[in-house]
């Protein structure tokens, strides 16, 4: 097998300058194993001077880092203020949501009830049968209609409810009582 590597460039005129033409022919069925690189030596950083600190500035430093024993106790009494603020907004959470849960379970009771008494109310106003209650009080009772001549008008004294004991006199007057400022 003869396996060989060509290449070959053609020449470019002015108006092709910048463009690569060239090409590669491999022939053979094997690739060539690229050749490994060597690898470079990593850089050295130069090593920093350390420089001579007074003794005023690293006791500066130190006091700096330092938390004075007022501010520890300022920022404990915050932390356990959060706290607390944390455990009354979740208490009043679950207050909210049991509330909620509450509501709920009393609008579907109410809905129940009113679904009950809507069919009670139907099913007593669907067995009375009006035409047999005026047949019965016409035939049995021997009660007839109002004629013109019937109704009697009257003035009640007082209230809306009467209870009649005796007849309607026929002037409709039921009682005088004696004006006072006549």
């Amino acid at each position: 097998m003869a396996s060989g590597y060509r290449t070959y460039h053609r020449r470019t005129s002015g108006l092709d300058r910048g463009r690569d033409y060239s090409q590669f022919y491999v022939y053979g069925n094997a690739v060539r194993q690229a050749e490994a690189l060597p690898e470079r030596a990593p850089k050295k950083r130069p090593e920093r001077v350390k420089k001579q600190v007074s003794r005023q500035v690293v006791r500066n430093r130190n006091r700096a880092m330092r938390i004075s024993p007022a501010y520890a106790v300022f920022l404990a009494a915050a932390a356990a203020c959060a706290v607390l603020v944390c455990i009354m907004y979740l208490s009043l959470q679950s207050e909210v949501v049991s509330r909620s849960e509450n509501v709920t379970a009393l609008q579907k009771q109410l809905a129940d009830l009113t679904e009950a008494n809507n069919t009670a109310y139907n099913a007593a106003a669907d067995s009375v049968n009006l035409e047999t209650v005026r047949d019965r009080a016409m035939n049995e009772m021997g009660m007839v209609y109002a004629s013109q001549g019937t109704v009697i008008e009257y003035d009640s004294p007082s209230g809306e409810y009467v209870k009649q004991y005796s007849d309607i006199p026929e002037s409709g007057v039921l009682a005088k009582s004696s004006d006072v400022s006549k």
